[in-house]
This record gives structure tokens, sequence and C-alpha cells, in this order.
């Protein structure tokens, strides 16, 4: 029995390790299967997942600090907008482009016997932000092309864009050398005071139409102006200096412009029409600026009240007065329960029926620049109104008062 048992163990002992010794390549995969799937993939997994909520933290902060950097824009930020000409008082006929609409109407209007089309005064050119020291650029207004440049002595320049030499444009590849503008094709050096060349390069000799315009160049409330007189006269007066400005009092807080099909005269014409505004500015901002719409019954439940009066003159009592700056510039002072400042309008002549209207806005410090914008915002959106719907069509065949006359 004993030695039945014993050759019984011996037998599965034996097939024990039988078994052990046929199993054990397999037992060494499913080991090394083991090792691959629990010992590199949980912790790769492990891994990847702790890169991924890397990545995820990454990712939120991202948009965390892009949200926070909008919310600061909006709240703290100057407004600064601008529209061009196809984006005020054009419809699309949903088979163009708005811009090619624009361009349609501008060639095909009737515009009879204009008055002149840039009158004598001063107008925006740049503000003084846009043209660092030593920086040169090209503009075209008032039917010129013109070069902008800041000398190193910080005074702005302005001159005729074209080199008396040849004909290259100043105002592309200029350099500023001083006081002076050199020409990029051939190192001519002209004087910005004068536009008179004080240096040839490669000769000792300067010829005597060696020289360009040099245009009346005002620099003040923050803004770079230019004299335009028909007849070439000297400037009879030069734009205020608001105080506020100059000593920092009222600070910057953002710009609006656009580009517009008018005559400038309508333009402060339709300001002096005190007649229009109970009518077509009396919608609240939110009505928008599409005529079509804006008086709808939706937007009676709030509406703007207006009190502009004319006045008599004293000696003329059928002439009414109101007091601009020009045609080209309006400055308009305000006081509110939230603080001061003032619009700063401009309006410069491109060509002769294309005008860029640029309203900027200046505040008392204390004033949160939140509702600075509002209101330049605001100061758009009346404007959008009453110049979308002169944009279409200039007729001007029946002849234009100088003066507004009160009925």
């Amino acid at each position: 029995m004993l030695s039945r048992m014993t050759s019984s163990k011996l037998i599965c002992t034996s097939l024990f390790l039988a078994v052990v010794a046929a199993a054990s390549p397999m037992l060494l995969k499913l080991n090394d299967l083991s090792h691959s799937v629990w010992g590199n993939a949980l912790p790769l997994f492990w891994t990847r997942n702790r890169n991924f909520n890397i990545c995820l933290l990454v990712t939120g902060s991202l948009l965390f600090a892009y949200l926070i950097l909008k919310v600061w824009k909006f709240l703290f930020h100057p407004l600064e907008m601008q529209r061009k000409l196809h984006d005020i008082g054009y419809f699309s006929d949903e088979k163009r482009p708005l811009k090619d609409v624009a361009n349609e109407y501008r060639k095909r209007r009737k515009r009879g016997e204009v008055p002149p089309v840039y009158p004598n005064g001063w107008f925006h050119v740049l503000a003084s932000n846009e043209l660092a020291m030593g920086e040169v650029k090209y503009v075209s207004i008032l039917g010129e092309d013109l070069v902008v440049f800041r000398g190193t002595d910080g005074i702005a320049y302005i001159v005729n864009a074209y080199c008396p030499h040849l004909g290259a444009n100043l105002g592309i590849g200029g350099q500023v050398v001083g006081d002076r503008l050199q020409c990029p094709f051939h190192g001519w050096k002209f004087r910005g005071s004068d536009g008179k060349c004080t240096d040839i390069p490669y000769s000792e000799n300067i010829p005597n139409f060696a020289q360009t315009k040099a245009w009346n160049c005002w620099e003040t409330n923050h803004t770079i102006y230019i004299w335009y007189h028909a007849e070439g006269s000297e400037p009879s007066w030069y734009p205020d200096e608001i105080e506020e400005i100059q000593n920092g009092t009222w600070t910057y807080r953002g710009f609006t412009q656009h580009t517009i099909n008018a005559h400038i005269e309508e333009i402060p014409e339709n300001g002096a029409d005190l007649n229009h505004l109970d009518h077509l500015h009396s919608s609240p901002v939110l009505s928008g600026v599409d005529l079509r719409h804006i008086f709808s019954h939706w937007w009676q439940f709030a509406r703007h009240n207006w009190s502009a009066e004319w006045k008599p003159l004293e000696d003329t009592k059928h002439v009414g007065c109101l007091q601009l700056t020009g045609p080209g510039l309006v400055f308009m002072k305000w006081r509110s329960s939230f603080g001061d400042g003032i619009f700063l309008h401009s309006v410069t002549p491109k060509e002769p029926l294309l005008q860029i209207m640029r309203h900027s806005i200046y505040v008392s410090r204390g004033v949160p620049t939140i509702v600075a914008k509002f209101l330049l915002y605001a100061e758009a959106i009346q404007f959008l109104e009453g110049g979308g719907s002169m944009a279409r069509v200039v007729d001007f065949r029946k002849p234009r008062l100088g003066q507004y006359t009160a009925p």
C-alpha cells in the first residue's frame, strides 16, 4: 500500500513537474504580459491622465486669462472703432457685397454745381500717438498726397509726398534725419520746416528746383492738424488748446472713425438743423442705426429729448448763430454726474465727396472708462443714424446758403 502511495506521489509529483515544465514558457509569457499590461499600461494610464490634467489645467488657465483680458479691455481699455465706407448707409441687394454697392453709388451720383469741396481751415491728419519719433507716414487727404514725419527734435512736419528730383514717394522708404526727410532713391534730404533740400550726397551744388512744399502743421490736443487754404494764405487762426487735455486733467478714452459719402458742407449743416433732432435722433441707442427699423413702436418706451435752440444775434434778430471751429473741427464739452469731458469732432476731406469723420473723447480721471466708452459709442450711433440717411446721393444742383437763416 505504501509502495503504491509512494508510487502515486511520485507519479503526481512527476506529472506536476511535467505540467510546470510544460507550462513554464506560457507562464513566462503571461508574466511578461502582466508586466506589459499592468506593469506598463497602468503607470502609463496614470502618466497620461496626469498629462491630461496638466493640459486641462493649462487650457483652463489660458481661457480664464483670456476672459479676464477681455473683461479688462471692456471695462478699462479705450474704445477704438473704425468703419469703412460701405459700413454706413448702404443695404445689400443679396447679390453683391456692400463694398461693390457703395462704389456703384459713388460712380453714378448726380453732383451738379457743388460748393468748394476743400474749404479753408485746419483739419485733422493723425493722432499724436500715431506718429512716433523718427516715423514717416504717407497720407492722402484734401486731394493731396502728403508725408507726415516726426523729426528727432519731436516736432511733426508735413510735406508733399513726391520728391522734386525724380518723383519718388518720400513716404515709402523715406528716412528721418534730424529735422529732415531723406529720399529713398538718391538720398536727397529735405527740411521739414520749409521743404528745402539741404543735402545731396553726391553733389555740392543744390539746384533751385530742389524743394518740396511744406505745409503749415500744428500739434495740440494730442492731434496733428494741417492748414489748408485754397489761395495759399497763411493761417488766420489756430485751433483752441484744450487746457484740461494739455495738463492731463482729462485723459484719452477712445475714438470712432467713419468714412462717408457726403459734401463736407452737409455735416455742419446737419448740426445746425435743430428741427431734425427730435425726429431722427429721439430713438434710443439700442434701436440701432437702420432707418427702416429705429422708428418701430417697440422703442417708444425710451426716447431722447432735445432742448437745443437757436439764439438771435443782437444786431440781426432774424439770423441765428451757432459757434463752430471751422467746418473741419468741433469741440463739444459736456458735464455729468460722473464727471466732465469733451468730444473732439473732426471732418477731413479725403477726396471731393468722401469724408473721414472722427470722434475722440477725453474725460476726467474719475470717470470710469466703461462710461466714457458708452458715451462715445452712443455718439457714434447718433452719427450713423444721421450719416446713413445722406450717404447715398448728393445733388447740389440747387444753390446752398452759406449760413442758416432762422424761419
